[in-house]
């Protein structure tokens, strides 16, 4: 290059010095510009003819994309080229799991991989993994066990199955699916004891129905009866009486089939749905041939259902007697649950004072106190006269009721009416005529107390707690036993309630009392706590609290090994809340004490003989204890030194 142009070209490159820059190299800002072309103007902004919408667009942009490109179909030819895929499709599988672990479908999918590539194992061990990270999930048990199914292995499935019910014994699908498996496999005996399993969680009613209709289908029918007697005990409802009985019907058992609906009388009289128990009662009558029967069902029906709900009854009635008896008995019927109804009309519609007190008054005397009264009635003619500011004359009323009919919804309103008057010295009157009339009834002791307790009557309200657990029968005396003890807890007084627990362990030895003095123990430094206390004296008072509660467990622990050792269950069930108990602690818990007493869990099975004759195994869980399992290998050593000792005389006999 000459000389002349290479000056020329350093003069270009000056004079553009202003518009470069040294990270661009050559080229200028200018040149690096993005040029955007120009707005168009719209001319006409009338809307078009055609209109065009998002759908229309969406449409047309799906019909006009390319088709999907998928990878090409590879045919292995070796087995080593198998081992790869495998090997490179696991990986594949495992990276998901990595990133959504929670993901069940991945999981799903990896396990059935594995089954379509005939390797049982790798997918059983797929499945145990992801019931591992979430065992709540049905779904994952279910179609594990449709695995083992499928592919014939009936022993693995009845692993999964049993496991699965143990674990989630409220989701019914787990129970059906498992008796199901073994109803088809033709093992009845197992499939009976599968339903007996689930009896004893309680399920609704379609369970229990299901365990009938099983047994119906083998013809089993003392069994069938024995379960409806057990159905009805868990569900005491209408609906399951009446099943009850129109199996018994079906039967032909016509005397089981009454003396159901009479047992459904009593216990449900008062239920809401006791009107469709007594119509189906009578209808039954009526087709057994008994109108009288069914009159009689009719009419005390009548007496005891409120007229709001007994309009079906009253219909029900009334075709009856007009098929049976006679128009003065349906007038007789329905003017008597009437009278009521009158009192109210005389007293708001008449406003006749004295006729509404007449009414009341004839109405008590009509009926026959001696033999049945009516709470209601005696109520309803106090509410009345204090509504007429008349207290003298609605306690007179009450005060017959007491004296002709005791009943316990008289008592309550009674008491309450003196309550809210502020009449404490009637209210304590009334309590003791409750309690002669009703000594074993635990409501009433309770709420005597708690009367005397927020009247500030301390010593009244212990003396009260302590007449009612010195009565020789109480209906519900775990209830007043726990208001005793909470009484004094609230009250502050340990000692007191330390003693109490004492003397309740003096009656009954149930595990649950033992679980709870220890919770008390545990709880009782928190009690104790002071403001100003020192952080080290607080420690030192929770391990002292904690060693109480440790003792007691350790107490209870050894009543159930020497005294009681057939209770193995409840002793079980005592560990296991001393083992969390400890955890709960937290530093200061010791969880190896308990551990070191805690029993194995074992399978077993017994021998069970039918009414025919056969013998059938059932299976339970047993629980062996560490001092068990030393006294077996005591056993076992004494056995083999025994042996061991005959051995060398024998060879000596031979010498």
């Amino acid at each position: 290059m000459c000389k002349k142009h290479k000056e020329s070209k350093s003069r270009e490159v000056m004079a553009s010095g202003k518009d470069s820059d040294r990270t661009l190299g050559y080229m200028t800002r200018k040149d690096t510009e993005v040029k955007l072309p120009r707005p168009t103007r719209v001319k006409n902004k009338t809307p078009a003819p055609v209109q065009i919408t998002a759908e229309q667009i969406l449409r047309e942009a799906r019909e006009r994309q390319e088709a999907e490109i998928r990878p090409p179909k590879q045919k292995i030819t070796d087995s080593t080229e198998l081992s790869d895929y495998r090997l490179r499709r696991r990986k594949e599988f495992e990276d998901q799991i990595r990133r959504a672990r929670w993901n069940i479908q991945v999981w799903v999918k990896y396990a059935q991989w594995e089954e379509s590539q005939k390797d049982y194992a790798r997918a059983r061990s797929v499945w145990e993994r992801a019931i591992e990270g979430d065992y709540r999930n049905h779904t994952l048990w279910l179609k594990y066990a449709e695995f083992e199914m499928k592919n014939k292995f009936v022993n693995s499935a009845r692993n999964v199955w049993d496991r699965a019910v143990t674990l989630l014994p409220r989701v019914d699908q787990l129970w059906y699916k498992y008796i199901h498996m073994e109803e088809i496999l033709g093992n009845i005996a197992g499939a009976r004891q599968i339903f007996e399993r689930w009896m004893n969680w309680s399920p609704d009613q379609q369970g229990w129905l299901s365990f009938i209709k099983f047994e119906l289908r083998y013809n089993e029918i003392e069994r069938a009866r024995s379960i409806y007697e057990r159905f009805v005990l868990c569900h005491p409802k209408v609906s399951a009486y009446i099943r009850y009985a129109k199996f018994e019907m079906k039967g032909g058992e016509v005397g089981r089939a009454r003396s159901v609906y009479e047992r459904a009388t009593e216990k449900l009289a008062d239920d809401e749905e006791a009107e469709t128990l007594f119509v189906a009662f009578a209808e039954f009558e009526e087709r057994c041939k008994e109108p009288e029967r069914a009159r009689f069902i009719y009419k005390f029906a009548l007496d005891h259902i409120p007229k709001g709900r007994a309009e079906d009854l009253y219909k029900k009635f009334v075709a009856f007697e007009k098929q049976y008896g006679d128009k003065e008995g349906i007038e007789d019927a329905i003017v008597g649950k009437r009278r009521i109804n009158y009192a109210l009309y005389e007293e708001i519609e008449a406003e006749d004072v004295e006729r509404t007190r007449d009414v009341y008054r004839e109405c008590l005397k009509l009926i026959p106190h001696a033999k049945f009264s009516f709470a209601k009635v005696w109520l309803l003619a106090a509410q009345f006269e204090i509504r007429q500011l008349n207290l003298t004359g609605a306690r007179q009323i009450l005060g017959n009721a007491i004296g002709k009919a005791p009943k316990d919804k008289i008592f309550k309103k009674y008491i309450e009416i003196e309550l809210q008057l502020g009449n404490i010295d009637r209210c304590r009157k009334l309590y003791e005529r409750y309690l002669e009339w009703s000594p074993e009834n635990c409501y009433a002791w309770s709420k005597y107390a708690e009367l005397e307790r927020s009247l500030a009557e301390t010593d009244r309200a212990r003396a009260i707690f302590e007449l009612a657990i010195s009565q020789p029968a109480l209906d519900m005396p775990e209830l007043l036993w726990k208001a005793y003890i909470d009484f004094e807890i609230s009250e502050g007084e340990l000692e007191r309630t330390r003693a109490l627990y004492e003397r309740l362990l003096d009656r009954t030895k149930h595990y649950k009392v033992w679980v709870s003095f220890a919770k008390f123990e545990a709880s009782a430094a928190e009690e104790d706590e002071g403001d100003e206390e020192q952080e080290d004296d607080v420690i030192e008072r929770r391990k002292d609290c904690i060693k109480r509660a440790r003792d007691i467990f350790d107490r209870a622990n050894t009543y159930y090994k020497d005294s009681t050792p057939e209770l193995k269950e409840e002793r079980a069930t005592l560990l296991e809340d001393w083992l969390n108990m400890e955890t709960s602690f937290g530093e200061l818990g010791d969880v190896s004490v308990v551990q070191a007493k805690l029993p194995k869990k074992l399978k077993k099975r017994k021998p069970i003989t039918r009414e025919d004759g056969s013998t059938e195994y059932e299976e339970y869980i047993d629980y062996l204890y560490p001092e068990e399992s030393q006294t077996t290998n005591l056993k076992i050593l004494e056995a083999a030194f025994k042996w061991k000792k005959q051995k060398i005389a024998a060879s000596e006999d031979l010498d």
